[in-house]
C-alpha cells in the first residue's frame, strides 16, 4: 500500500493557482519516471523505477486536471463519452475508454480545429475536453461515491417495498410520490433524517444501518419482506469494508474473501 509523500493544498476553481502549485510538481514527476534509482541491497546493486499513480480525486478535480468540461456538461461522465441522454437511456453497458492520452490529443484538436468545424461539430469530436490537461489521472472509483450510490438504491428499494410494488408493478407516479413522502416523514421521525434533495455523503452513512431498516419495517406489511430487507442491509454492511479500507488484503482479509461470495447471493 503506497502512502504519500506529501500534501498539497489548493481551490480547484482556481485554476491559475491549481497549476502554479502542481505545474512544478508534474515536471519532477515526469522527470523522475524516466529515471532509475540504484540501490545496493545484501551487497546485490538493483534497480527501481518510480510509478506514480494519480488516485482519489474526486469528480470535480478530474474534470480541472484532465481538462474536461465543469460538471454541467452534456458530457457527464470522467470516464467515457457518455452524454446525459445516452446515460439515461442505458444505466448498466459502459466502458472505460477516456485515458490522458487520448484527452491531450482531443486538446490539440479543439485548439487548432484542424477540419475547420463549427463549436457545436468541433465539442462533439473532442466530447468534452476544453483545456490542457495538466496531470495523468487513473480511473478508479471512491469509498465515497460507493456509499453514495449504493445509499441511493436502497433508498429506492425502501420506497418500492413500502408500495408493495411486487404486487403493484404498475403503480403511478403520484402512488410513487406517496411513497417517498412517507419514508421521508418516516426517517426524519425515527432517524432525524431530514429528506434532500439529492443523495450526498453524510445522508448515505446514516441511511445504511441496521436500525434504519428497522425503522423501515415498521411501514412494510409482509414480515417476509422484513426479514428480505434485514438480510439485504446485512449483506451491504458485510461488504461495505472492502470498499473503504485502503489495503483490504492487510485491513480486512475476511471481508475481501467473502467479498465475491456475498454479491453473487
Amino acid at each position: 500500500c503506497c502512502k504519500p509523500l506529501c500534501l498539497m493544498l489548493a481551490d480547484e476553481s482556481d485554476h491559475e493557482t491549481l497549476t502554479a502549485i502542481l505545474s512544478p510538481l508534474i515536471a519532477e514527476r515526469e522527470a523522475m519516471k524516466s529515471s532509475e534509482l540504484m540501490l545496493e541491497m545484501g551487497g546485490i546493486l538493483r534497480t527501481f523505477k518510480f510509478i506514480f499513480r494519480g488516485t482519489g480525486y474526486d469528480e470535480k478535480l478530474v474534470r480541472e486536471v484532465e481538462g474536461l468540461e465543469a460538471s454541467g456538461s452534456v458530457y457527464i461522465c470522467t470516464l467515457c463519452d457518455t452524454t446525459r441522454l445516452e446515460a439515461s437511456q442505458n444505466l448498466v453497458f459502459h466502458s472505460i475508454t477516456r485515458s490522458h492520452s487520448e484527452n491531450l490529443e482531443r486538446y490539440e484538436v479543439w485548439r487548432s480545429n484542424p477540419y475547420h468545424e463549427s463549436v457545436e461539430e468541433l465539442r462533439d469530436r473532442v466530447k468534452g475536453v476544453s483545456a490542457k490537461p495538466f496531470i495523468e489521472t487513473v480511473p478508479s472509483i471512491d469509498a465515497l461515491h460507493c456509499d453514495i450510490g449504493n445509499a441511493a438504491e436502497f433508498y429506492k428499494i425502501f420506497q418500492l417495498e413500502i408500495g408493495e410494488v411486487y404486487k403493484n408493478p404498475s403503480a403511478s407516479k403520484e402512488e410513487r410520490k406517496r411513497w417517498q413522502a412517507t419514508l421521508d416523514k418516516h426517517l426524519r421521525k425515527k432517524m432525524n433524517l431530514k429528506p434532500i434533495m439529492r443523495m450526498n455523503g453524510n445522508f448515505a452513512r446514516k441511511l445504511m444501518t441496521k436500525e434504519t431498516v428497522e425503522a423501515v419495517c415498521e411501514l412494510v406489511p409482509s414480515e417476509e419482506r422484513h426479514e428480505a430487507l434485514r438480510e439485504l442491509m446485512d449483506l451491504y454492511l458485510k461488504m461495505k469494508p472492502v470498499w473503504r479500507s485502503s489495503c483490504p488484503a492487510k485491513e480486512c482479509p475476511e471481508s475481501l474473501c467473502q467479498y465475491s461470495f456475498n454479491s453473487q447471493r
